[in-house]
């Protein structure tokens, strides 16, 4: 590579620059079927041929590089157009490790890690064809959000493939240094535009599409932090003691601000600020970012910040969640608008998995119900997936691209498996938890992945809990009323809940 600016301390560690690609063939679905896990939901058979079809589309949308991109690994294709794009694809990952064994679907993002420019910018949108950057480097919309470490994380603690931390730890932190140089303010707080934010036309900053108008923005500065505490957790592992106090140091620093300058007590909301410090009257589900850091909020405001979620003037409407709140200035309940009100897989997910890291896990399976529910009346009616739906009447959103498999994926696999079964792992503390809030009286999953080969075969059936599996783990089954903890070994296991 031949560039004009000096090649980046941590860029020169990036092992993905120059790789060889991997030009396995793609397995057809008709091997994919006995491969992946098989949710067990008799009372609700249309959502278990939702979460099929959604693989079947999956596996359609599956890519082998091709010889001129200079792309590294097979992936999966956003389904929008001939580009990649570095946020769908960071949401992505978060379905398609259950079918890791299958299909490396994490190589959708090595692929953003092999065309790392020598200072650390990654391009949020490059061409499949050609591995051309859709943006140049110092275009305000050129990159973002920097949410890379958190689906890195998010990976590697639920599938236990630690061995990935050294690899992709000198990217990340590449990109986040180049972001820190050149997305932020002297405050140190970010910024960003409707495009690089990801949320493209949202009204939060007055004609933000392509220029950041001089704003801080509220979901930029909490990814910043975000990034920052996932590269702290990464640089502890390797032992890199200098980094990890210098990134536990610029978080902190981060957080004080956020907390002191874009949270509006009258509100009792984080908002994007102007210039002169004055608060955005609109309220994003970019906010919630904030749920998954676990120091940000105060205690004080987590219970009035959740309330909005629970309000019907503001986020809990037919269809949740939308992407700005009801009572926001511009929203658009019939059509979503886009990112004016739609409703999002990807940021839904993102809230789910936040109230759970807060411990709201009613609150949090209550949401997911209900998007699960509207998501497949649409498949229903459809026979399809959706980019985004309507917030206030029942129909996908306008606009919204149909066959969305893509990061609609989430709804009907992911978010299914974690927040509807309430099934979640932590491999490396070799831990599953089982949050048991739905309330058919036989459900659960079969062929359900552990680590680099284990399998689980998990069902409860009223209060009888029967467990198999091929190795050693921590069940931990927790429901409104207590949680129970229970070794699990090879074979038959049975916990009695009565």
């Amino acid at each position: 590579m031949n560039y004009s600016y000096p090649l980046d301390e941590w860029v020169s560690r990036n092992p993905f620059r120059g790789r060889q690609p991997q030009l396995a063939p793609i397995p057809p679905f008709s091997e994919w079927r006995s491969l992946l896990p098989a949710p067990i939901l008799p009372d609700q058979p249309g959502w278990v041929e939702m979460y099929w079809r959604a693989w079947e589309m999956a596996c359609h949308n599956c890519r082998l590089p091709l010889p001129d991109s200079g792309f590294v690994s097979r992936f999966i294709d956003t389904a929008f157009n001939d580009h990649t794009f570095l946020w769908d694809s960071a949401f992505m990952v978060q379905f398609g490790l259950y079918g890791r064994h299958i299909f490396p679907f994490i190589g959708t993002l090595d692929n953003f890690y092999a065309k790392q420019h020598d200072d650390g910018w990654i391009c949020r949108e490059i061409n499949t064809r050609d591995g051309q950057d859709f943006f140049t480097r110092f275009d305000p919309n050129g990159t973002g959000p920097n949410i890379l470490g958190w689906a890195e994380w998010r990976y590697i603690r639920q599938t236990g493939e630690e061995e990935r931390i050294p690899l992709v730890f000198w990217p990340l932190l590449a990109y986040h240094r180049w972001c820190k140089a050149h997305r932020t303010w002297p405050n140190g707080l970010y910024w960003a535009t409707g495009l690089s934010s990801g949320m493209d036309n949202q009204p939060r900053v007055p004609d933000s599409l392509y220029y950041h108008h001089h704003w801080t923005w509220i979901d930029a500065s909490l990814q910043g932090a975000l990034s920052a505490y996932y590269l702290e957790q990464m640089a502890t592992y390797l032992g890199e003691n200098q980094l990890t106090q210098e990134l536990a140091n610029e978080r902190v620093g981060l957080l004080e601000k956020i907390n002191r300058l874009l949270w509006d007590d009258a509100a009792a909301f984080y908002k994007d600020g102007d210039p002169q410090g004055k608060l955005s009257p609109v309220k994003t589900i970019g906010a919630y970012w904030a749920l998954l850091d676990r120091q940000l909020i105060p205690e004080k405001r987590l219970v009035p910040f959740l309330n909005h979620l629970r309000q019907e003037s503001a986020f809990k409407r037919p269809h949740r969640i939308p992407s700005i709140s009801a009572d926001s200035e511009g929203y658009n309940g019939q059509t979503g608008g886009y990112w004016q009100g739609g409703v999002w897989s990807p940021t839904n997910y993102m809230v789910l998995k936040g109230l759970r890291l807060k411990g709201h896990h009613g609150l949090a399976h209550e949401i997911a119900l209900n998007h699960v529910a509207q998501v497949y009346e649409q498949f229903r009616q459809t026979n399809t997936f959706w980019e985004n739906y309507a917030p206030d009447a029942a129909a996908p959103g306008q606009p919204a691209k149909s066959h969305f498999v893509g990061w609609t994926g989430l709804t009907p696999i992911a978010i299914l498996l974690e927040d509807i079964i309430g099934l979640s792992v932590d491999w490396p503390a070799r831990r599953v938890t089982w949050d048991r809030r739905y309330s058919g009286p036989v459900y659960g999953v079969n062929n359900y992945p552990l680590g680099p080969e284990g399998t689980l075969d998990i069902l409860s059936d009223n209060h009888r809990l029967t467990i198999s599996s091929d190795v050693n783990f921590t069940l931990i089954v927790q429901d409104p009323e207590g949680s129970v903890q229970a070794a699990i070994t090879p074979g038959l296991n049975e916990i009695d809940l009565s």
